[in-house]
This record gives structure tokens, C-alpha cells and sequence, in this order.
């Protein structure tokens, strides 16, 4: 690279790259592609706009001649194209484009079909009356002036744009690595959200939604749900669904469909030509006929349908097959300060409004200037009517006007303009009349100066000004909303509609979950037969049962490590026979993967952990905030080695105690403490350390306030004080905790419980029994215990759990707990003397 003295400088090529193609990008960003936050417009528009205000096109002039236009654009202010300055003026006159029009054209601009506009010779425009108010006040010293591409002309940095223009009539860009798309709104509802916002500097997007619907599209259409709008003003990104206006006329026993209204930017002959394809391809069977009748007086595509066809059916087909039905990204990226930022609605009528504030306070100042300037002067010739025979005797007298000013100043003490004035006044001022003019045009400039210099005191002047000055807008150029909003069942809060209660879900081992009022199981004595829970097949067992809200978050942990997570009512609730929705249909399990564990949280504590027990003694412990985000098809929770699996996950708060128990009967307590935090892939570390054919079945925070619950495959069970447990190092072989024996069978889950608590049971035969913990009888680690749940040969328990009793329902109940036979009761008491043995 040779600088003027002929020497080479050395220069890195990426990083010269690297700074040609960011000042090329700052170039696309800032001076082509994307519109200013402060009047909605990019370059090329505002030099359009200015450039026949200039030329003096204004709506009470004739058209000129578009080339006119296009070549002032070119030399003056846009040194580019010019079929780009061209198309750009064509879309400023389109009406199926613009929302309000801001170029009134004369002649072939254009269609919806997609014609291209005719050449500019042919072609003639003028400003549309909006438009006059974009530049209305713009000689006032509103904005900034800087020179033109050759330093010649001065050019406005922006227009004074007396309406949110940005909004009302949207923007598309494609920058260099982003882009935008502002759609265009209804300029009464945009002038309603300023003046909420001028009222209430506080208010939220969803305050300025109560004015501000959604889009307004010039073609019209109907939005459907306002859930994408939301998401759109409230992060700047968000997508909305358009669909036509259809409806479904019968006409000779045969049904037509008439469309009248096609979504924003969609080419209506091209979407004819797919309806056309579709039908010759017989992707879509039923359409009889096609045609277009569109004329000045409006839209009207007519598909006539077969006597056989269903028009709500062909309808749906074709709003999913064609652009009847089309999605609008939205993107609210504007220039902010020259630096491309993303706003939401909020903020772009914040900026708007600052830029308001400015313009309306640069324009009191000038004209205060002005208006002060004015008065100056009629001071000055006031003083020279006072004493008029003097002045003319000075000036008769003075060789020069130079001099003749310079003996006024000095005499009557006035400034060279107010010398100069009077020297260049004519006779005719010295009339009686002439001097009351005078006279009361100072007085009124004084009155208007006082005005001027409240107004630029006293901000909330300013905002009644701009208020004012937007509602003479709105009242003169604002219509009806053009576009429909209808409500889309994804704007329901399904959540807020369902009553928060009890509930108990079953899972059966073939995959089969459903949930049930937790008041259809009475409470019976233990010992009881039960009730049936559910009708499977002959081949499945229910293994899972769990009682949660409607509300609450239900995490299932998997055999796999895995988690997922549903809401309490997005468990289809079934009848208390019934055998349920195969989970398949609600989680996105793998082959051979079954739901292992389940917890139930209304919310995701920052200072909770999830502690994680498997099969074969591991224990690993996860803060609860890394699973507020699980993905639809699940998460790894916790890293298992190949022959283990997970079978209890329990929330803690990192200070607790933990329980391990064994199948064979042992137990080991440990602190939490003993156990760090990791991630969520994390294997873990050794909880205990099993004897040969052992494996872990439960896993427990300790509650130093419960007793610990055991209950066997056979149906006993009993209730020891947690106290008999000492607490242990973590990774040792443990104690015994209950006296497992042909009889008893082996453990099949342990869990806290106190006399509030109330303990459901469920077998191999589906059968489930809920029964008082309080009646469970309290013995030593070693003790078989009582009869829990009656079992034959052929079944055996499968599963627990506890629910918190309510005492109303327990009041309720008790009158049913006395129909037990004494049959039961002496069986119940022999259980309970063979424990004692």
C-alpha cells in the first residue's frame, strides 16, 4: 500500500477485511436498510419526501412527472439507482402496501397481483396529504441539516414526522446480518397508545394493548390470536397468523367459497395459480371451478366446489396448502442514535415521543427567536413614531444611510436592526393607523412571546401540545381497523381455566397414566380389600401412583436418567376403571424406557437441590434450577453406569439427611452434606454399599419429626421412629431396618410419614386400599409388622403412597369405616399379636 511519499507500508489482509466489510455493513445499516425509530423511514424515503416538498409537490399542486422526481432524488440527495429511488416511490404510493399512502400517484403503479408499475416517464405523483404532515414544521430548525453526498445541498438526518410513522405504516429490510419487519397498525389506535403513554409515562406493553390491538393490514385479513402479537410487542420478535376473509355461499345445492380479503403481501394471482396446481395435482379434491372477479370495487376470488365436497373441509385444505393462510415474522429492529437496536412497542413510542418532545421544543425556540426578533424591530420604530420629527430631521441631515443609522443607535439608543428599519420605513407609517398597528402587533408579539417562553419551560405543556397536535391528526385522517383479530386457543391460558385440586395419577407398567380425583378413594381400615383402581389388561400391572395438583409441575424421572416434565391437567383424566393414555402419547419416552420416579413442585426454588438414589446405591444431588427448562423430548438428569438405573429422586435443601433402603431390609442414614453438588450429567457417588443380591428400593429425606414406613411385597408393613436410625458415614453397608422373611417377603418401599398422613396402597391385581398411617401399629427396626394390605399367592404389593389427610374428609369417612366386618377386625388383631411375638 503506497502512502505519498512512496514508501509501502506492510498491511494484514484479514484484518484490512475484516474493517472494509464492517464499514461496508455500517454503510447497508445505516444508509439503506433499515428505518429510523424516530420517523418510521429509510434514507431513500425521507430523500423522496423531502425532495418533492422541495420541488413544491405538495397535494394542492398538480402531478409531476415521476422522472422528474426520480432524477431530483438522484442529483441531489441519493447517488444510487435509479430503479431503486423509483420502486421506492411506487410503494409509497401503493395502497395494498402502505397503510396510508404517503405519495398520491397518477397512473400504472402497480397491483396485487404483482404487475410491476409503468415507466416513470409515464407516470406522474405528487405528495399525499399525509405526507405533509411527515414534513410539516421541518423549516423551523425541527431537525438537523448535514450536506449531501457532494458537500453542494443540505439534507434532513430526519423529517419532523408529526405521527408515529414507524408503526402506522411498518417497515421490511434486509440488512447486512439482520434484518426488520415492522408491520404497518391503524393510526387511530397508534395515536391512542401515545396519548396513554403521555397520560401514564408507566404504563406497560399490556396497558398499551388496551389501544393498540395488533397490526392493521392494508389488505386486511384476520389475524389469528394474540398470543404472537403479545410475544411481538413485548420482546420486539414474534410471528402472527393471517388468514383471508373466506366465507361459504350455497347457490343451486352447490357450495362456493368467497374470498374478499388476502393476507398482507400475498400475490393474488400467484396464489390463484396454487389453488389451480393443487387442484390439477388432486392434492386437493372438491373444487369445481376457479376464477378471479376482482374489479375496482374490490377483492373477490370465487372456487366453486362439487355437489359431494365438504366447504369447511376444502376450506381448511386450502388455508394449509396455500398462502390463504400465512405467517408474518415480526421483527421491530429500528435505528436508534444510528445503532440498530430490536425494540418492543413500548419502547419505540418512547423514542417516538422524545423525538416529539424535541421537535415541538426546537420549534417553540425558533419561533420564540423569531417572534423576539419581531418585536425588536416594532420597538424600534415605536421609538421613532414617539419622536418622528427628530428622526426625519436626523436622517434629512446625514450625508449617507451609514451615517444616518449610526446617529440614530447614538441618540435614541437602538441596535443597527432597529436603525435600519427605520431608515427603510416607508412614509406611509407615519398614518395614525399605521402607528395602532404597530402598536398592537407588539402587544400581541409580547403576549406570544410570554407563551413561547411557558410553553419551553414546562414539559407538560409540550406533551399537551403534541397531544393536541396528534389528535387533529387522528381526527382528520383516522379510520376503522381494517384487519380482524380473532381469538386462537393458543391464547387461552388453559391453566387459568381448570380448578386447582387433588389429585391421583396412576401409571401402569405397560405405559398406561390417567388421573383421578383424589376424593374417589374413601379412607377404609387397614386390613381392607379395597378398591379397584383401574381395568388393564391381562398381561399389565399398575406400578406408579402419585397424588399432585392440577396445577404443579410433575417432573418423571426415567429408568433411563432422563427427565420430563407435564403439568397436573395435562394428565387426561379418566374414570376410576379406567385403564387410562398410554404415557407414549404425552412424553417423548425411548424404546424400553419407563417412568421410574415422580416428583410434583409448584415452582423451581433457586436454593433446592434434587438428590437422585439408583438401583444399586449411587447418590448425586443437583441444584433444582438446572431442570426449570426441559425440553419436550426430556433431559439427562442424572449419568448412570451400564448396569444401573434410577429409583427415587427427592427435593432437599441441601442440609438434610438422607435414608437409603435396601430390598433385603437395610438402611443407612447420611448427611446431604456428605455429598457435593454436580452437574446434571453427573454420575454421583456411593450412597451405600450393598451385600450380594441386594438393591436399593427407597430413598428418603429424613424428617426427624416422622417415623420411617416399610412395606413388604406381601402386604406388611410398620412404622419404626427415625430416631433408631444413627446417622452413618455415607458408603457404608448399613443396619437393618426390617425382618425380611418368606412370609413378609421382600421390601418394596419405605417413605416418612406421620398420623396425618394417609397411605394408598396398590398390588399386582390393581387393587388399591387407602388406610390412616396412624393405625399402622410403631415397632423396632427388626419387626416383621401388621398386615397392611391383604394378598393371596398371586399377588403382591407393588407400590405406595402417602397422601396429607383432610380432617373434614376423615370426619366424612368415618361412618364408612364402621361398616367393616368383625370378621376383618378379629383377622386385624391376630396380625397385630404375631407381630408382637
Amino acid at each position: 500500500m503506497n502512502n505519498n511519499e512512496g514508501k509501502t507500508l506492510p498491511v494484514d489482509i484479514s484484518n484490512e477485511m475484516k474493517k472494509c466489510y464492517i464499514d461496508y455493513a455500517m454503510s447497508v445499516i445505516v444508509g439503506r436498510a433499515l428505518p429510523d425509530v424516530r420517523d418510521g423511514l429509510k434514507p431513500v424515503h425521507r430523500r423522496i419526501l423531502y425532495s418533492m416538498y422541495e420541488l413544491g409537490i405538495t397535494p394542492d399542486k398538480p402531478h409531476r412527472k415521476c422522472a422528474r422526481i426520480v432524477g431530483d432524488v438522484l442529483g441531489k440527495y441519493h447517488p444510487h439507482g435509479d430503479s431503486s429511488v423509483y420502486d421506492a416511490l411506487v410503494r409509497l404510493a401503493q395502497d395494498f402496501s402502505m397503510r396510508y399512502t404517503l405519495v398520491d400517484g397518477h397512473g400504472n403503479f402497480g397491483s396485487v397481483d404483482g404487475d410491476g408499475a409503468a415507466a416513470m416517464r409515464y407516470t406522474e405523483a405528487r405528495m399525499d396529504k399525509m405526507a405533509n404532515e411527515m414534513v410539516r414544521d421541518i423549516n423551523k430548525n425541527t431537525v438537523d441539516f448535514i450536506p449531501n453526498y457532494d458537500g453542494d445541498e443540505q439534507e434532513p438526518t430526519v423529517i419532523p414526522s408529526r405521527f408515529p410513522n414507524l408503526l402506522v405504516n411498518g417497515s421490511s429490510g434486509i440488512a447486512v446480518g439482520m434484518a426488520t419487519n415492522i408491520p404497518p397498525h391503524n393510526l387511530t389506535e397508534v395515536i391512542d397508545g401515545v396519548n396513554l403513554l403521555i397520560e401514564n409515562p408507566e404504563a406497560t406493553v399490556l396497558d398499551l394493548m388496551t389501544k393498540i390491538k395488533g397490526p392493521d393490514f392494508p389488505t386486511a385479513g384476520i389475524i389469528m390470536g394474540k398470543s404472537g402479537i403479545r410475544e411481538a410487542y413485548e420482546t420486539g420478535r414474534g410471528k402472527v397468523v393471517v388468514r383471508a376473509n373466506a366465507t361459504i355461499e350455497e347457490d343451486g345445492g352447490r357450495h362456493k367459497i368467497i374470498v374478499t380479503e388476502i393476507p398482507y403481501q400475498v400475490n393474488k394471482a400467484k396464489l390463484i395459480e396454487n389453488i389451480a396446481d393443487l387442484v390439477k395435482d388432486k392434492k386437493i379434491v372438491g373444487i369445481s371451478d376457479l376464477r378471479d372477479e376482482s374489479d375496482r370495487d374490490g377483492m373477490r376470488i370465487v372456487i366453486e366446489l362439487k355437489r359431494d365436497a365438504n366447504p369447511n373441509v376444502i376450506l381448511n385444505q386450502l388455508y394449509k396448502h396455500t398462502k390463504l393462510q400465512d405467517s408474518f415474522g415480526i421483527i421491530m429492529l429500528a435505528l436508534v442514535d444510528n445503532q440498530p437496536k430490536v425494540l418492543n412497542l413500548k419502547e419505540v413510542l418512547v423514542h417516538y415521543l422524545n423525538f416529539q418532545k424535541e421537535v415541538i421544543t426546537r420549534r417553540t425556540q425558533f419561533e420564540l427567536e423569531k417572534a423576539e426578533a419581531r418585536a425588536h424591530i416594532l420597538e424600534g420604530l415605536k421609538i421613532a413614531l414617539d419622536n418622528i420629527d427628530e428622526v426625519i430631521s436626523i436622517i434629512r441631515s446625514s450625508k449617507s444611510t451609514n451615517e444616518a443609522k449610526e446617529r440614530l443607535q447614538e441618540r435614541f439608543a437602538l441596535s443597527e436592526k432597529q436603525s435600519t428599519a427605520i431608515v427603510e420605513m416607508r412614509l406611509r407609517s407615519l398614518t395614525g393607523l399605521e402607528r395602532q398597528k404597530i402598536e398592537d402587533e407588539l402587544s400581541e408579539l409580547m403576549a406570544l412571546i410570554n407563551k413561547l417562553k411557558e410553553i419551553l419551560a414546562n414539559e407538560a405543556l409540550i406533551l399537551n401540545i403534541i397531544r393536541d397536535e396528534l389528535n387533529e391528526i387522528k381526527g382528520r385522517f383516522g379510520d376503522e381497523r381494517r384487519t380482524a383479530i380473532e381469538a386462537s386457543q393458543n391464547d387461552i391460558n388453559i391453566e387459568d381455566l381448570i380448578q386447582e385440586h387433588k389429585v391421583v395419577v396412576t401409571l401402569t407398567r405397560a405405559g398406561y397414566i390417567k388421573r383421578i380425583a383424589e376424593s374417589t378413594y374413601s379412607a377404609q381400615k387397614r386390613g381392607g380389600k379395597g378398591i379397584q383402581a383401574a381395568t388393564t389388561k391381562e398381561d399389565d400391572i399398575v406400578e406408579n401412583i402419585f397424588v399432585t395438583s392440577t396445577h404443579d409441575h410433575i417432573l418423571f424421572f426415567s429408568n433411563f436418567g432422563r427427565v420430563y416434565t407435564l403439568k397436573g391437567y395435562e394428565i387426561p383424566e379418566a374414570g376410576r376403571t379406567a385403564k387410562g393414555t398410554n404415557v407414549i402419547n404425552l412424553l417423548l419416552l425411548r424404546p424400553e424406557e419407563k417412568i421410574q420416579a415422580v416428583i410434583t413442585l409448584s415452582e423451581f426454588e433457586k436454593s433446592q437441590y434434587l438428590v437422585f438414589g439408583t438401583k444399586k446405591g449411587i447418590i448425586k444431588k443437583t441444584t433444582l434450577e438446572d431442570f426449570s427448562n426441559i425440553r419436550k423430548n426430556g433431559l439427562n438428569a442424572v449419568g448412570l453406569r451400564e448396569d444401573d438405573e434410577l429409583i427415587s429422586v427427592r427435593l432437599s435443601s441441601g442440609e438434610d439427611q438422607i435414608i437409603m433402603v435396601t430390598q433385603n431390609g437395610y438402611s443407612i442414614r447420611f448427611k446431604e452434606e456428605d455429598v457435593r453438588p454436580m452437574g446434571r450429567t453427573a454420575t454421583g457417588v456411593k450412597g451405600i454399599s450393598l451385600r450380594d443380591e441386594d438393591n436399593v428400593v427407597s430413598m428418603e429425606i429424613v424428617d426427624e419429626s416422622m417415623d420411617i414406613l416399610v412395606v413388604s411385597e406381601n402386604g406388611y408393613g410398620k412404622r419404626t421412629p427415625i430416631g433408631e436410625y444413627k446417622c452413618q458415614n455415607r458408603g457404608g453397608m448399613g443396619i437393618i431396618t426390617y425382618k425380611v422373611s418368606e412370609k413378609t417377603g421382600k421390601v418394596v418401599a419405605a417413605t416418612m410419614v406421620n398420623d396425618e398422613h394417609e397411605i394408598m396402597i396398590i398390588n399386582s391385581a390393581d387393587i388399591v386400599i387407602r388406610i390412616n398411617s396412624k393405625e399402622i401399629s410403631t415397632t423396632g427396626r427388626s419387626a416383621m409388622g401388621v398386615t397392611l394390605m391383604r394378598n393371596n399367592d398371586e399377588t403382591k404389593v407393588l407400590a405406595i403412597a402417602k397422601v396429607i389427610s383432610d380432617d373434614e374428609e376423615i370426619e366424612d369417612l368415618q361412618e364408612h369405616n364402621e361398616i367393616q366386618s368383625l370378621e376383618q377386625e378379629a383377622e386385624v388383631q391376630e396380625d397385630t399379636n404375631n407381630s408382637e411375638e
